[in-house]
């Protein structure tokens, strides 16, 4: 495909935007190929970004993923009157409640969603700028309504431009673990919870060849892989849930991810923490990293009696002290409220959702989606209405 046939709106309109706007007009491309140079521009230290929205995440996630489902890339670039990029919105286009609906790309594989920023555009962006693009984007494309959820009010120490449009919270916030600089080991996990781990891991200790190590080999991602392949469908069935990692493309999605080395060091667009000794894997934690920020995606752990001296904490453990280590200033275990989540993660980070119409059938699906989020919202936030909702769903599966 040519870059001018993977570009729509590649003039802007001869109509100006308001002075108080710096964006003039927005770019959408349909074709990875033709957006990865503009995409990958976006991924230095000038730029604001999580690692969600790397290029090498979500191509793996839309080509394994994505084009199962029948979503259509929407990569939208905004800039400014002299062509400059501004901002990166990396979407897809798919059909819900009869409206062509443009939502983040990576699904539920990405916890947290934002356009990828020129930090000074970030910095200083208005309700005008947001304005102007959503203007832009409803005269350049036949979208209906961007469901935009998942958001971080800001990220690192710069806000979300996007937090500027109409919103509301998600339907979880996530549990964070704030990591001061220099912060002593007891300040991010107590004595007393240290100990009870300590004595646990001793026994794990004693396991010959016992160590704790990011795999960095595409022989150990594999190998890690495939024992993680094996053993969560396990784990799931023993808890009742469905396999969601069974779903089509979900495990070539995930195979491409942790093999995909980044550009700027050992570390792939999605890193494998793992625990073993000679006999065998005993937990892995998989999650994305940006020397600032680490998140979890997926976790497992032994089905052998290794299992009683629990090995996935231990890990946890290993993961927060390594990242403190390397001046991190955040770990996440997810969004949701896991019991296991709060042992780690004391604080809460807000999440929001921005259900935003282009048209008038946009505005009934936006309407309706909007209404969906904040009754389920009202769900997981009641006890009782939760305990319901969890009793209904057991008879029905």
């Amino acid at each position: 495909m040519t870059m001018a046939a993977a570009v729509e709106g590649q003039r802007t309109d001869s109509r100006a935007w308001s002075t108080a706007s710096r964006i003039a007009g927005v770019d959408v491309f349909h074709d990875l190929t033709a957006a990865e140079p503009i995409w990958r521009d976006f991924e230095t230290s000038r730029q604001s970004f999580t690692p969600y929205q790397r290029f090498d995440f979500l191509a793996a996630w839309q080509r394994q993923v994505g084009e199962r489902e029948g979503l259509r890339p929407f990569v939208v670039v905004a800039h400014d009157a002299e062509r400059r990029p501004l901002m990166l919105l990396p979407l897809a286009i798919e059909r819900r409640l009869g409206a062509r609906c443009a939502s983040f790309m990576g699904g539920k594989h990405a916890t947290f969603n934002m356009p990828l920023c020129d930090k000074d555009f970030a910095a200083n962006a208005t309700e005008a700028d947001m304005t102007a693009l959503i203007t832009s984007i409803a005269e350049r494309s036949r979208v209906d309504a961007l469901a935009l959820h998942q958001q971080p009010l800001r990220w690192q120490d710069l806000p979300n431009p996007l937090a500027l449009l109409p919103h509301q919270p998600s339907v979880n916030d996530c549990p964070l673990l704030v990591m001061e600089a220099g912060a002593a080991p007891t300040a991010l996990i107590s004595n007393s919870f240290r100990s009870r781990l300590k004595g646990k891991a001793r026994k794990l200790q004693a396991l010959p060849g016992y160590r704790y190590h990011i795999a960095t080999e595409s022989a150990d991602i594999s190998r890690l892989l495939d024992w993680f392949f094996r053993v969560k469908p396990l784990r799931m069935a023993e808890q009742k849930l469905p396999d969601v990692f069974a779903e089509p493309g979900i495990e070539q999605f995930i195979r491409a991810a942790c093999l995909t080395p980044l550009a700027d060091g050992d570390r792939h667009a999605i890193d494998i923490h793992a625990l073993e000794c000679d006999d065998e894997v005993i937990a892995i934690f998989a999650g994305v990293a940006d020397g600032h920020r680490f998140s979890m995606m997926f976790n497992t752990y032994t089905m052998s009696a290794n299992s009683k001296f629990s090995p996935g904490l231990i890990l946890m453990r290993d993961m927060i002290d390594r990242h403190a280590g390397e001046d991190y200033r955040g770990f996440d275990l997810g969004i949701g409220s896991d019991e296991y989540k709060r042992l780690f993660c004391k604080d809460d980070e807000a999440i929001f959702d921005s259900f935003i119409p282009l048209s008038l059938r946009g505005k009934l699906a936006a309407g309706a989606l909007s209404g969906f989020n904040r009754a389920k919202r009202s769900v997981k936030h009641n006890a009782a209405l939760l305990e319901i909702a969890q009793n209904l769903r057991s008879m029905f599966r």
